[in-house]
């Protein structure tokens, strides 16, 4: 296998891509410090193996000597990284959170004194101070610029500080939290594994269907809202998670539509800062668009971010999905087929057929038509089609339920009436009402 070592002096790094599908790529400290999108490198005695689709930066502040070994492609050390705008991005959100930490140990020893000098206060108990939080921060920026990465990287080095920060993934067409097609939330309470991501436990789904928000604006912004009112409640039951903040991720960007979703996604989580990456023209709209107490910075992308076409996202939403079913890494999953009769379930699909202005019944707005549930019937067409399963126990609750798991068709029977899918788990579904969604996955594992 081919052999490689990189000594690497201080503020430089090591980028890498794994091209090939069935090669592995072995990366190994072999001495100093190093980390990778904020998560640090602390095993000097295993190598950290790196499957197909990774791509890697290796990073030291104090410089240090690394192995590869494998095909990687790319192979170059960079001089030049954006990691000190990132880190100070993560100090201006630190001190951020230290003022708010203030403010409430200030309001709380108030109200512990008044308490004291109030006998009927002292019946009472202290509560929480509601309006008292940590940084809401967006991310924003067009396809290809490393949005993900600085998500990571700003989750990792708060963890490092002692928080546990919320993650909010909006981007339907990747996903961080959940697969392609649903937003979702996590608590990250420890530091992102360096092959594996951070841990899925306890994570949060909404269904939406779609690759991109635009094909739904109306159903987007109302599951951006309900995320939010979710991610509120859960700041509310913890004082850390509360003064921790949340860090947003956020679609790539696109001009008119895309400009007035991310002015409703920074309204609806009320928003403290907006981090721009690479667009200057963006940063200038939103500044113009967003109160002025909402801080709009431009930061720089990173040379080592890897341009992805249009040809190659189904492939990354396959490898996301993929990843789902059967594991990344050295967790390993084993996914279980099964039948579904179709009396045993209730489908829907959200949003009906877009028509004319004039066709709407009076009284309607046309985008009402695009959150409607529409009952579906299984077709033949519905191959490799995923269903999402709601937590849902009514049609009125549908929209307002996170999912349980997602499954994917294999098989439809239109005689005996049965759907064959591939499940995560054994056993009975978790719910019984299911949601189409428009994202498939070719299960050839």
């Amino acid at each position: 296998m081919d052999k490689q070592e990189f000594k690497l002096d201080p503020d430089c790094e090591l980028r890498f891509e794994v091209k090939h599908k069935k090669e592995k790529v072995l990366l190994k400290l072999k001495s100093g410090f190093a980390e990778i999108f904020g998560t640090e490198l602390v095993n000097k005695e295993d190598p950290y193996e790196f499957g197909y689709g990774a791509q890697i930066a290796v990073f030291t502040y104090h410089g240090c000597v690394v192995e590869l070994t494998g095909k990687a492609v790319g192979v170059h050390v960079a001089n030049e990284t954006p990691m000190h705008a990132y880190l100070n991005a993560h100090l201006a959100l630190e001190a951020m959170r230290d003022e708010a930490n203030k403010k409430y140990l200030s309001e709380i020893n108030g109200r512990e004194e008044a308490k004291k000098k109030d006998d009927d206060a002292k019946k009472k108990e202290v509560t929480e101070p509601s309006n008292i939080r940590g940084p809401i921060v967006m991310i924003v920026g067009p396809k290809n610029v490393g949005k993900s990465t600085l998500c990571r990287i700003l989750l990792n080095y708060a963890v490092r500080s002692g928080r546990s920060p919320i993650l909010v993934d909006l981007d339907v067409d990747q996903g961080q939290i959940t697969i392609p097609g649903n937003i979702g939330a996590l608590t990250v309470q420890r530091f992102a594994d360096v092959v594996e991501g951070f841990s899925k436990k306890g994570s949060l789904a909404l269904h939406f269907g779609h690759k991109t928000p635009e094909s739904n604006p109306a159903l987007y912004n109302l599951q951006v809202s309900r995320l939010a009112d979710i991610c509120f409640d859960r700041m509310k039951e913890k004082k850390k998670d509360n003064i921790s903040g949340i860090i947003i991720n956020t679609c790539g960007w696109v001009p008119d539509e895309g400009h007035k979703l991310l002015v409703h996604g920074a309204g609806a989580f009320e928003v403290d800062a907006v981090l721009v990456l690479d667009k200057d023209r963006l940063r200038s709209d939103l500044k113009a668009s967003l109160p002025s107490f909402v801080k709009v910075v431009l930061l720089p992308k990173s040379g080592g971010v890897v341009e992805t076409s249009e040809a190659q996202r189904p492939e990354i939403r396959d490898q996301r999905i993929r990843e789902y079913y059967y594991g990344i890494g050295k967790t390993v999953l084993s996914p279980h087929p099964m039948i579904i009769k179709w009396n045993q379930v209730t489908i829907y699909k959200i949003g009906m057929a877009i028509v004319p202005d004039s066709c709407v019944p009076l009284g309607t707005k046309p985008e009402e038509n695009m959150t409607k549930l529409v009952t579906v019937t299984p077709e033949p067409n519905w191959l490799h089609h995923i269903l999402s399963v709601s937590y849902a126990k009514s049609y009125d609750e549908v929209l307002y339920k996170n999912i349980a798991s997602f499954l994917c068709v294999t098989e439809v029977d239109m005689v005996q009436q049965t759907l064959r899918v591939l499940s995560p788990t054994l056993g009975q579904l978790p719910g019984h009402i299911l949601l189409l969604s428009e994202i498939q996955f070719m299960d050839n594992y």
